[in-house]
């Protein structure tokens, strides 16, 4: 895990390495200073000599200004550095989360890869910074301070190793307990994003069913979970400060009673026991230090172990070493095509799927929900890979192509297609970056989006709210079907893509479609007969399986599940509804 972060740290390395020579400096001063202040008390003030103790005021002095610059610059630095090491730790996060296949997000899910990028994030940056400044400064300033106890008086510094190895084995019994709950803790974390995404994005669901108050609920049971988890975590960890201040204040206690006999003895000056009590506050106070670092460590530890896992996380989906760079057309073919979202045999989305279409065919899908349309259709730009079988695209398996080539040349409109804050122009050039404002309006009439991109006062150049919330589901669908026409793909895929479109719209739409792209491959999966009775070929799906394939009219005849969504439909919205 730390040599994985640790390869993050990149152009930060040199603000990493100036902090704990920075830091090094300052313990050196730190622990000069008691010296000086044990000579000015013997030498100036008890020999009541005023040139001693403006001397050694002066040396004092500089010593602490010294003190202060190698400190200040330490710390600038290491805020540089952790800062860096924590944008580039999120920028690889990032990086390796776009090259996730769809099964690689869903065994994660989007709420917790948000808090890894968040708050599992932080966690490490600070801890970064405590092991570049502290884990340096609180060892070397207890080890110079033990040190100089000693060659000062070794009977009276032997009191603070008495205490030493209580406060190490209190800090491994703090370690043991806590960490397992603090990697409970980020569990319920991802848990409550869960929440919280789901109730903003459902908010106009939720008010019109009146279920603010069983979202609160939720909300507070999952925050109470945290409450709980949390409390418990740092209820362990907060054992740690009694501990220290019991042993701080019986090393104070020792160092005092046995001063005093000391100095009374004659075997010790005032200047020295004064410095004896600094670094008993000094090599307590490191120790102080470590306790901290051990609790924030113990924090990142766990949020390390997830970050890493998303690093460590390989996509499924990769190109091999002589990857096709052109699609020659849009034929589209299946070959005893099988499909599990989870690799289990027993648990297929697809059964057994063989068809094939020849470029430029328009290709109508229909089925009741859960008969596995779209998780045909997410195959052929290789959003998923086949678990068996063959899918050809061109002639070719579509694993043999670049994935960048390939799903340059498949458009695919889902249902629920997103639409990112900008403006209508910036939306659309996801299509195509060059796209000229002409090309954007052709696409847009043939998606029938510009007359109601003509509406808008700024029209093309219109904002866009984040997620499209700014306009209405038939718009944000006649918009990512223009995005998608601009890619000028070889083969379309319509998933359901019109269903908040009135039929009128639907059928202009369909009409744009195959004038202005004959070429093009298209497949429309919808729920609506009226939205695939023209098709070339319809597919009929029930459960995994392809149950028919023909025309409009051969289906009427030969088909009962078609027969029976026509019926249905005909019966509901009347013949040739507008």
């Amino acid at each position: 895990m730390i040599k994985k972060l640790a390869a993050n740290i990149g152009e930060y390395k040199k603000s990493s390495i100036l902090t704990p020579i920075l830091v090094i400096g300052e313990v050196v001063m730190d622990i000069v200073i008691p010296l000086v202040i044990a000579v000015l008390i013997d030498k100036g003030i008890q020999e009541k000599s005023k040139d001693a103790i403006l001397f050694y005021g002066g040396v004092l002095l500089v010593c602490a200004l010294v003190a202060l610059f190698f400190g200040t610059m330490s710390g600038r630095f290491a805020a540089v550095a952790s800062a860096g090491f924590a944008k580039n730790v999120r920028g690889a996060m990032f990086k390796n989360i776009q090259s996730f296949s769809f099964s690689n997000i869903d065994r994660f899910s989007t709420n917790s890869l948000v808090t890894r990028l968040t708050t599992d994030v932080t966690n490490v940056q600070n801890a970064y910074q405590m092991i570049i400044r502290m884990l340096i400064r609180a060892p070397l300033m207890l080890i110079f301070s033990l040190v100089m106890a000693f060659s000062i008086n070794s009977e009276l510094a032997s009191t603070f190793i008495i205490i030493l190895p209580l406060l190490a084995i209190g800090l491994y019994i703090v370690v043991r307990i806590a960490h397992p709950l603090f990697e409970k803790v980020f569990r319920i974390y991802d848990k409550m994003n869960n929440v919280v995404q789901e109730n903003i994005q459902g908010i106009r669901v939720v008010k019109s069913y009146v279920r603010e108050d069983h979202e609160i609920s939720k909300f507070k049971k999952v925050s109470n979970e945290i409450f709980k988890v949390f409390s418990k975590a740092e209820g362990t960890v907060a054992f740690n400060a009694p501990l220290l201040q019991f042993c701080m204040y019986t090393t104070m206690l020792l160092v005092s009673w046995l001063g005093a006999h000391l100095v009374v003895e004659g075997s010790m000056t005032t200047g020295e026991l004064v410095s004896m009590f600094s670094y008993a506050i000094q090599t307590l106070m490191s120790l102080n230090m470590l306790s901290m670092i051990f609790v924030m460590l113990l924090i990142a530890r766990a949020s390390g172990e997830r970050i890493v896992e998303v690093l460590d996380e390989k996509s499924d989906l990769t190109n091999n070493e002589k990857a096709l760079t052109t699609v020659k057309n849009g034929d589209v073919e299946f070959k005893n095509v099988s499909f599990s979202y989870s690799n289990d045999k027993e648990k297929r989305a697809l059964k057994n799927i063989s068809f094939k279409v020849n470029s430029g065919e328009v290709v109508g899908i229909v089925g009741g929900t859960g008969s596995a349309k779209s998780s045909l259709v997410q195959l052929i730009p290789r959003l998923y890979d086949a678990s068996s079988g063959e899918v050809l695209v061109g002639g070719i398996n579509v694993k043999d192509y670049d994935l960048v080539t390939l799903r340059d040349n498949v458009s695919m409109v889902l249902q629920n297609n997103v639409l990112f804050t900008g403006t209508i122009a910036s939306n659309l050039r996801w299509g195509n970056e060059a796209a000229t404002e002409e090309e954007l309006k052709q696409m847009a009439t043939i998606s029938q989006a510009d007359p109601f991109i003509q509406e808008f006062s700024e029209q093309y150049n219109s904002p866009i709210s984040q997620g499209g919330s700014n306009v209405s589901g038939g718009q944000k669908q006649r918009l990512t079907i223009a995005r998608a026409l601009l890619k000028k793909p070889k083969i379309l895929i319509l998933d359901d893509s019109t269903s908040a479109v009135d039929t009128k719209t639907d059928r202009l739409i369909r009409e744009g479609l195959k004038k202005e792209i004959p070429g093009t491959t298209t497949f429309i999966i919808a729920q609506r007969i009226s939205s695939v009775e023209n098709c070339d070929e319809i597919i009929v799906m029930d459960k995994g399986n392809i149950v028919a394939i023909g025309t409009h009219d051969e289906l009427l005849k030969t088909n009962d599940i078609y027969q029976e969504m026509f019926e249905t439909q005909q019966k509901g919205f009347g013949v040739n509804a507008e």
